[in-house]
């Protein structure tokens, strides 16, 4: 088992092959739009996982997910046979590349936060003329001791 050090380093390595290859090498052009987000590889190198997300053609356009997988899946074999030329390791790990969501998840978090402070001011706003309901003080006196005669 190799140390998480070697496993992070090579992880690094094979985002910086991978990202260079479809850049440069692989003439797709599902993959011109995809951009690789992050790699993980396994304690025992065997096998990394490659997290990429995909740009649209402009900005309202929604990108090709499935193009994108598809081009990726073909080109699988021809990444891997380049991270094993450049890494220099002695087994070349297998490549599974996945769909990064964070920043879909980024984006629906900023969404929801925007309508909790819309509420949030809705409710600030009407408890702004609000009156307290019942008696201005709500608590009871306190009862005066008897005098004893």
């Amino acid at each position: 088992m190799a140390d998480q050090a070697r496993a992070r380093k090579l992880a690094k390595r094979i985002s910086q092959i991978v990202a260079s290859a479809l850049e440069h090498q692989v003439k797709d052009p599902r993959l011109a739009r995809v951009t690789i987000t992050d790699t993980r590889v396994t304690g025992d190198l065997h096998d990394a996982t490659v997290y990429y997300t995909v740009l649209g053609e402009k900005l309202d356009a929604e990108p090709d997910l499935v193009g994108a997988a598809a081009a990726l899946e073909k080109a699988k074999g021809v990444l891997r046979t380049m991270v094993g030329q450049q890494t220099g390791v002695r087994f070349t790990p297998t490549l599974t590349f996945v769909t990064d969501t964070v920043p879909d998840e980024a984006r629906r978090m900023d969404e929801l936060l925007e309508r909790a402070r819309e509420a949030d001011a809705e409710v600030a706003r009407i408890a702004s003329g609000a009156e307290p309901a019942g008696e201005p003080d709500p608590y009871k006196p306190p009862r005066e001791a008897e005098k004893a005669d």
